[in-house]
């Protein structure tokens, strides 16, 4: 047999098992497997996904990712860990069940760990179960619960793990959670059994993964003021867009000629104008101005600010941007043109 082949044994697997597999060839759990008959063995590599906060993924990545490499070689599994700074993060665990095993037993025994070192430092008496996430697809889950929940408490029972399997599915996406809590040698008995649920009803149709969304940190500061990326928008925090947009509609940057403030003659009713100046490169200057000049004029009526755009100069990668208004005007104004080079540089598309 090749390195990473595995054959499937009674001890891992009941034999009922054994001969359902012989009757798929192809068979799939959490959007992937792999399975041929080798030396007269049956050679199962699964892909199982997990859903882990941010801290529980610093923990399994470990000092300059030690404690990750120890998982992987002592494993003999390939665990992946998606990219990103969202607040959840895709752990993907592959290889032989085996293997796969191996790897949960030493996530469980390392959350139990985080758990008792963050107990030394609290006055709670009683310890927390560990808690992981699976993510499965939903047309699997019905066999997980099977007919009345009797396969679910069939499997809480035996291994004596809580096992949830949350009603709707997970954002754009047709996964959903399942969440096994207990002791580490309960979650590891409770992972096999789903495993063999899993193997027995494969996913039917295609299986849309759950990607989690970036976290929504600020992005732009303009008049003091910090936005946020929210889904494909830009927006001010909190409901400061609204207060921009009416002061600017309040304040028109230059009032007609010869309306006073009654109470002051001679005063211009708005605060004076003022002169705010951008940089943008050139590459970007494009999203900014939009098709014959409809993004930067919808920019210049929504602010009430007056927006110049300089010319090109010759050796220079960035085009000046000069914006006059009341503060609030130039506020707003520099929001919506943040926004859109945000959506242009992050490829959410047209605002």
């Amino acid at each position: 047999m090749g390195e990473g082949d595995a054959i499937w044994a009674p001890s891992i697997l009941p034999h009922s098992t054994l001969s359902t597999l012989s009757h798929h060839p192809e068979l799939h759990f959490g959007g992937k497997m792999e399975s041929k008959v080798s030396e007269g063995g049956l050679n199962v590599t699964l892909t199982i996904r997990l859903l882990m906060h941010g801290k529980e993924v610093g923990s399994i990545i470990g000092k300059k990712g030690e404690t990750v490499k120890k998982m992987r070689e002592e494993s003999g599994a390939r665990i992946n860990i998606s990219e990103g700074n969202c607040p959840e993060r895709i752990v993907t665990i592959t290889g032989p069940t085996d293997a796969i095993f191996k790897a949960f037993a030493m996530i469980a025994y390392k959350f139990e760990e985080d758990i008792i070192n963050s107990m030394s430092n609290s006055p709670a008496t009683s310890k927390p179960p560990v808690t992981l996430r699976l993510v499965v697809p939903a047309s699997q889950c019905g066999s997980l619960i099977g007919k009345g929940g009797s396969k679910i408490k069939e499997i809480r029972e035996s291994t004596g793990a809580q096992v949830q399997v949350a009603g709707d599915m997970l954002p754009n996406s047709t996964e959903r959670a399942v969440t096994i809590s207990g002791t580490p040698e309960a979650i590891i008995q409770c992972v096999k059994q789903i495993c063999v649920v899993m193997l027995e009803s494969p996913p039917k149709g295609a299986t849309i993964p759950y990607r989690p969304k970036p976290a929504s940190t600020p992005v732009i500061f303009a008049g003091g003021q910090a936005y946020t990326i929210q889904g494909q928008y830009a927006i001010p925090h909190p409901d400061q867009l609204t207060k921009l947009h009416q002061l600017a509609m309040q304040q028109t940057p230059f009032p007609p000629l010869g309306q006073t403030n009654p109470a002051f003659p001679g005063l211009d009713a708005s605060p004076p104008a003022s002169t705010h100046e951008l940089t943008i490169p050139n590459d970007l200057i494009g999203c900014i101005i939009g098709r014959q000049g409809t993004k930067i004029n919808e920019i210049r009526q929504m602010s009430g600010a007056q927006i110049k755009i300089a010319n090109a100069t010759e050796g220079s990668s960035e085009r000046q941007i000069t914006i006059t208004g009341t503060p609030a005007n130039i506020s707003l104004a520099q929001y919506l043109i943040n926004a859109r080079l945000t959506s242009e540089v992050t490829g959410m598309g047209a605002l």
